[in-house]
Formats: C-alpha cells, structure tokens, sequence
C-alpha cells in the first residue's frame, strides 16, 4: 500500500517509516521543511510538502495514497487544549476524503482516552472518555465520528514511547530535573505510567494497518505500569541527582505544566491488542532505557 503518513520526520513516524517500508509498503511522508524532505527520500520514502493546518494540501495527499496513518501533534503543552481541537479538525478533514472507500486511516491518540471505569485498568473496549473531562479525546471523538460515515478508522492510543533518546513526557521530567537539579514524585510515587519500546509501537501501527477493521481501538501498551517513584529514581541516577519525594501542595510549584500528569495514574492494558493482531513486543523497558541513555 502506499501510505500517507503525517508527522513523518518525528519520533515515532521517522521509525515508522522504516518500519513500513522494511514490510513492503510506500510511504508518502508530510513534511514542513527541506531538510525533512531530505531525510525522508534518504530512508526511500517520498516526501509531501506542507503544513498540517493547510486542509486544502493535506486533502492531496490523502487523495493520492491507499490508507493514512496520523502521528503528528503539536505538543506544546501551553496550547495543549487548542492543540487537541486543531487535531480533531485535521482528523476530520483527511477521513472525509475517505468516506465510500475502504481505504483505512489510523488515529493516533492518548491511552487517557480509555480510562473510564474507575478502579480498573484501561482497556480497549472501555467507553471513550469525553474530551470536555481529557481534552487529547477528541481525537477519538473525531474517530468515531468518522467510522459513523463509513470510514474504515482505526483508533491507535499510546502510552510513554520510549528508547534510549526519547520518552514521551518521561523526557519533559528529565529536563526538568536538570533545571532544578533533582528528580521528584508526588508523596510515595505509587502512580504508574504505562510504556512501549519505539520497536514495539511501529510493529503495532503496521499490524493495525495491515489487519484494520473500522472502529477498532488498540492500545500500544507493553508494560502496564512502571512507578514514578521507579522513573524518578532512574532520572536521578542518569543525573546524579537527588530522587525525592514532594507533596500534593508543593507539586505544582515544582512540576508546572507537567503537573497535569505527574501525579496521575496513566496504566492501560494492552492485551486484547496483543491478542488480536499477534503483537508480541520484546523491546527493552522504560527503566532499561533510561538506564542505558546518555545523559
């Protein structure tokens, strides 16, 4: 298939790319700059120029590609309920371009979004949660609109991505405790986190996309929970700073805008994913790449 795949020169859709093409695929890859052009024809995909906002030129290289696979999101967290209704618009645009084909499109999007029972773990087949309560949802909300009109959609929620240079917002902790010279957690840490190796995720992108059926939803979850007591530790260790425990008032002072999600807990399982699509994740851990990073 010749896929169109947007945020195709960042962390996840780069090895994604790779990932597709080593499967036989074609990737048409959205890129902003030269430079990303570049990069993308040098790992033998062809690069699409434009912004992710230009509805008129995305719609383009929709209509040129034989499925869609979404990554791309402004994570600039200052604009982080903005961000997730841009996104919403840019899901809506590229699936009405699908509708009365079978053609398929993934949607990337928070394992957040499933974590509506309470006092259970998220799994995939828990109602998705409204984005007025967890505003990344409206990405799901934009999903589930367009499996409404027929579109073969496929919903994609990630937990912490992560290899030895990147972790999801584990590296925004780490940069944080460079700044303040420790790394903390919220009371005891017991919180926990939910992670996948960037190995792992591309193979489930690719598995959804070769075996998607509309309306689906796949948690790209390895390890169900690794602590923020455990995270800490490890930064600290990467640092050579102090690890150390801070309390529910004094937490916004220290974490900012990543108090949104320091304290919380964002387990998921990814089970039914691994059992429908014979996704069988062997990357190493968080805490392993972590420790093995340069620091």
């Amino acid at each position: 298939m010749k896929i169109f795949l947007t945020g195709a020169n960042g962390f996840i859709g780069s090895a994604l790319v790779k990932e597709l093409l080593s499967a036989g695929h074609q990737v048409l890859g959205l890129t902003r700059s030269e430079e990303g052009g570049n990069a993308l024809r040098d790992m033998g995909a062809e690069a699409f120029q434009g912004d992710l906002l230009d509805f008129d030129n995305l719609r383009k290289g929709v209509e040129q590609s034989d499925a869609v696979i979404h990554t791309a999101f402004n994570h600039d967290f200052s604009r982080f309920v903005q961000s997730c209704q841009e996104d919403r618009q840019v899901i809506t645009v590229m699936g009405e371009v699908l509708i009365g084909s079978e053609r398929p499109m993934i949607v990337t999007s928070s394992i957040g979004s499933s974590n509506t029972v309470p006092g259970t773990l998220p799994v995939e087949n828990n109602p998705t949660a409204s984005s007025s309560v967890f505003p990344r949802a409206a990405s799901d909300e934009a999903a589930l609109a367009l499996a409404g009109k027929g579109v073969n959609v496929v919903m994609m929620r990630n937990p912490q991505i992560h290899n030895i240079v990147k972790q999801g917002l584990v590296s925004d902790l780490i940069k944080l405790a460079r700044q303040k010279g420790r790394a903390a957690y919220v009371g005891e840490g017991a919180n926990r986190w939910s992670a996948t190796n960037l190995t792992d995720a591309v193979a489930v992108y690719r598995l959804a996309l070769e075996h998607a059926t509309s309306g689906a939803v796949f948690h790209a979850v390895d390890e169900e929970g690794v602590s923020m007591r455990q995270i800490s530790d490890a930064i600290a260790a990467g640092l050579n700073v102090p690890s150390v425990s801070v309390s529910e008032e004094q937490a916004p002072e220290h974490f900012g805008w990543l108090i949104k999600f320091a304290g919380r807990e964002l387990t998921a399982s990814g089970k039914l994913t691994q059992e429908r699509l014979g996704w069988k994740p062997s990357g190493s851990g968080l805490i392993a790449d972590l420790n093995a990073m340069k620091y």
